[in-house]
This record gives C-alpha cells, structure tokens and sequence, in this order.
C-alpha cells in the first residue's frame, strides 16, 4: 500500500506540473504574440507610406541654357532617405556643375523651416561667403562664394514651391559665379515644373 501511495503521489505531483506549465503556457502565449501584434502595427505605416517617384518634377538638361551643354545623371530618389529626388547636371569638360535637390514635405510650413535652416547650415559650408536674394520661389535666397578647400566657386539658390524645398548649386571655377540671370533661368524653370507636378 505504501508503494501504490507514493504512485499515486508522483501522479498527482506530475498532473499539478503539467497543469502549471500549461497555465504558463496559456499566460504566456498572448504575450508571445504581442511582439508580432506590434510589429504588425509598426510596419503598417511604413508600407502605406511607400516612397513616390517624384522624377518628374526635376528639368531636364535641355533646359540649361549656357554656352556649354549640361548632361543629366540619373535622378536619386529620396536623398538622404528625404522624400523627393536629386540629379548632377555636368558639363563635358567637368569645369562647371548643378546640383539640383527638390525635398517635398509634408506642408508649405515644413519646407520654409527647412530652407532657413538650410541657410544657417550651408552659409557655414561656404568661404567668403555673400548672400543675396532672388526673385525665384518663396524665399528665393542665394549663398555664394567659394568652396571650403578654394578649388571651386560656388553658389546655391534656395527657394520653396507650396511644399517643395529646392537647392540648386551652380559650381564653377575659384573666385567665378554664373551670371544672375543665368540662375534665375535655371531656377525659375525648376520652380515651374514643381508647381506642374505638386501644384500649388
């Protein structure tokens, strides 16, 4: 009798551990599944707000207007992981350079906060640094002057179109800047084919 007890006991004892653990189990397993539930939840905004191809607002190199012709390279989407698109138009002979970077945000508010803190930080960027205004945009302003290293001349028009921030910059030789109307061209058309393409 006293060896059936002692089974009887170890059965008892395993059914009590099997019913804990089960009880763990079921404890556990909406926890478990918490992790997914959220990233679940985590991924959804990030699929939703799947990156668009915003190409179309930039000119194109016939659009360049100078005496040496600018080729195209192909367009950067979303720069910096930045919603928008950027492209480098060249000269054959390399001497002269656009960079032109359009960063579409949320609303016309986000992209004038951008452009004056994009002053601030690119003015420091610049030696000898000059800055005037153009009539290009929302806030059309120019920074100018040379690279920090003196190899290259350097100016850069910034301007806000409804929610786009642009950033064009014309490089060229030490101590030489494009001509103002050579710029406002430049940005002007730029400035058009944002509003064609985002309107506003």
């Amino acid at each position: 009798m006293g060896v059936s007890g002692s089974a009887v006991a170890a059965v008892a004892a395993a059914t009590v551990l099997a019913l804990s653990v089960a009880g763990c189990g079921a404890r556990t397993s909406p926890t478990s599944t918490a992790p997914s539930a959220k990233s679940t939840s985590h991924s959804a905004p990030a699929s939703s707000v799947q990156p668009t191809d915003y190409t179309r607002l930039l000119i194109q190199a016939t659009d360049i207007k100078a005496p040496d012709e600018f080729k195209a390279a192909a367009p950067t989407k979303n720069p910096n992981g930045q919603p928008g698109v950027a492209t480098t138009f060249t000269t054959q002979d390399g001497d002269h350079l656009i960079k032109d970077t359009i960063l579409v945000l949320p609303d016309p508010a986000a992209a004038t906060k951008a452009l004056n803190e994009a002053k601030k930080q690119r003015g420091n960027e610049i030696k000898k640094l000059s800055t005037g205004s153009a009539n290009v945009g929302t806030g059309g302003t120019t920074l100018s002057g040379n690279t920090p290293d003196g190899s290259k001349g350097v100016l850069l028009l910034l301007f806000t179109q409804g929610r786009a921030f642009v950033t064009l910059e014309f490089y060229g030789p030490p101590h030489t800047l494009p001509p103002d109307d050579f710029v406002n061209d430049v940005g002007g058309k730029q400035q058009a084919a944002i509003k064609e393409g985002l309107g506003g």
